[in-house]
């Protein structure tokens, strides 16, 4: 249990008790930020309030993309099971929002019934009317994968006439609000179909901050050979390139992400490496879940105090009587000079304003009458919070990742390459001999034998420095040498026997084909002679 008190003693009269940092962080959103965002109708604006159920759930993974790109099949891989409502197919199936979650009954569950679920984070989706509602529903279900996590399929974005046709709702602000509260978003794009449609374009353009938790899936991969496939990535990154307007470059995943057999073969090591560093983004969720929820705090914080500055600023500038409705036009159509006036008075960096037009939109349909004046006090707990109470959550959030080191999502796909000879790199580089009888060097070790006895070995062995002329020949780095070297000198002694040396010249051989060296000799590649008794490794 963690406690501080507040600076001020007249406002909090006993120490803040938190148990756990989603307690933490629930307390201090509606003590602190709720009150500011409430008088200056931040959720009118921009998000609705937070729940209690937003803090406690499980993290989620959005996938989104174009009809037939994969996105329910992945899922599909991901648990190694169907799930209620699902459809797959070439054409348009998925024509619903499916968020796919831990249960101990398998069913579905409809959105009207969803939204009024207290403990499901969905509540406030009731927002959207019925048409949405209608179009989204909850497969429950008993997996091992959603133990850890909960997955949201999405229908499928349409492209040329079909994206004329009006869903009825605004699906690029479900999206939009989905993305403020998920862990992750994954872009799924198919290798045969590149276009970014005028309704993906918008999806991706309400998803623009949100770009830490976007990844992107070049899926379908297996399907074409690897000439063809360079030249896919390439034209998929110069799409994304017009579209997330970003200097970082957006981290694409290549591969084929179905239990069927590759089409095309040539390039499966590219593909097992890739889904495996896809896998342990996803696996790692659970563990940074609380720090994502903290980050999203005060993303949050920072934009509810940006907008009661700009609604103070135009309650301030309005009269009291006369020729209200006139200036209220005026002031929306220089919004983007009381943007600068209040960058330059309060020192805030011009990204934490709200997008100039859309914010000019939502200001026309609403009463400058009712707006708020400044009232510091508000605005002093906010930067109360962030300034002491996040900064001492977030030793909380360090504390409990210690507590619970092993919060990793299990089972599905994630347990058929987590061990055994299926395991990514199971048998090459440093693991190369791991089920062998006889010792792997020992293929090689006539070779480095001669090298060996060039070098003048004293009572059969050779010292760092006789040792370092022949190693440097590899033109390793000398902080790649040092630990090759720290690896074979198995009994610590400064010097290498012939099976060391060997040894030695094994793992320079593992580097330069691309390898990782192990931190840590593996029991396979330990000398024969150094096996069991004094000269086994600590």
């Amino acid at each position: 249990m963690f406690s501080w008190s507040t600076k001020d003693g007249k406002r909090k009269k006993d120490p803040e008790l938190f148990q756990t940092v989603s307690d933490g962080l629930r307390r201090l959103y509606r003590n602190k930020l709720f009150p500011l965002e409430d008088t200056y109708r931040f959720h009118d604006f921009h998000s609705p309030a937070l729940e209690d159920a937003d803090f406690d759930n499980k993290p989620m993974v959005l996938l989104v993309g174009q009809y037939s790109t994969g996105k329910t099949t992945f899922i599909r891989h991901l648990m190694e099971q169907d799930f209620p409502g699902m459809r797959i197919g070439p054409e348009p199936t998925t024509d619903s929002f499916i968020a796919v979650m831990h249960g101990e009954q398998e069913g579905v569950v409809p959105g009207n019934a969803l939204v009024v679920d207290p403990k499901k984070p969905f509540r406030k989706l009731n927002a959207f009317g019925n048409a949405f509602l209608n179009r989204f529903m909850c497969a429950q279900m008993p997996n091992p994968v959603l133990e850890s996590i909960s997955i949201i399929d999405t229908p499928g974005i349409l492209s040329g006439e079909k994206q004329r046709i009006s869903r009825g709702y605004d699906f690029a602000a479900v999206l939009e609000w989905f993305a403020e509260r998920v862990d992750r978003i994954i872009l799924l794009f198919d290798a045969h179909k590149l276009d970014i449609s005028d309704e993906f374009s918008e999806v991706i353009r309400a998803l623009k901050n949100h770009e830490d938790k976007m990844r992107v899936v070049l899926n379908k991969a297996d399907q074409i050979e690897t000439q063809q496939l360079m030249r896919v990535y390439g034209a998929l990154m110069w799409s994304l390139g017009k579209i997330v307007n970003t200097p970082e470059v957006v981290r694409v995943y290549i591969g084929s992400f179905w239990a069927q057999p590759l089409l095309v073969p040539d390039n499966r090591k590219l593909f097992e490496a890739e889904e495996q560093d896809l896998f342990r983004d996803i696996q790692g969720l659970p563990r940074n879940a609380a720090l994502r929820k903290l980050n999203d705090l005060i993303k949050r914080a920072r934009l509810a105090k940006v907008h009661a500055y700009i609604i103070s600023s135009l309650k301030k500038e309005m009269p009291n009587v006369f020729g209200k409705e006139n200036k209220k036009k005026e002031l929306i159509a220089n919004l983007g000079e009381i943007y600068l006036k209040i960058e330059k008075e309060h020192q805030i960096s011009p990204g934490d304003f709200p997008n100039l037009k859309k914010m000019q939109e939502l200001l026309a349909v609403q009463d400058f009458t009712k707006f708020q004046s400044l009232k510091p006090k508000l605005l002093d707990n906010v930067e109360d919070m962030l300034a002491q109470d996040i900064s001492r959550l977030m030793t909380m959030v360090r504390q409990e990742e210690a507590a619970m080191p092993s919060q990793v999502v299990k089972g599905g796909a994630f347990e058929g390459t987590m061990n055994g000879p299926f395991g990514h790199g199971y048998g090459e580089g440093a693991g190369e001999g791991i089920d062998e009888l006889e010792w792997v060097v020992g293929k090689d070790k006539p070779t480095y034998d001669e090298i060996f006895y060039t070098l003048s070995p004293v009572n059969g062995k050779v010292s760092g420095a006789s040792a370092k002329k022949e190693m440097v020949k590899s033109k390793l780095p000398n902080t790649v040498l040092g630990k090759i070297w720290k690896l074979a000198d198995v009994d610590h002694d400064g010097y290498l026997d012939d099976e060391e040396f060997a040894l030695a010249n094994h793992l320079i051989k593992v580097k330069l084909e691309g390898h990782e060296l192990p931190a840590d000799l593996p029991a396979h590649l330990i000398p024969p002679s150094k096996r069991g008794g004094g000269g086994q490794l600590e």
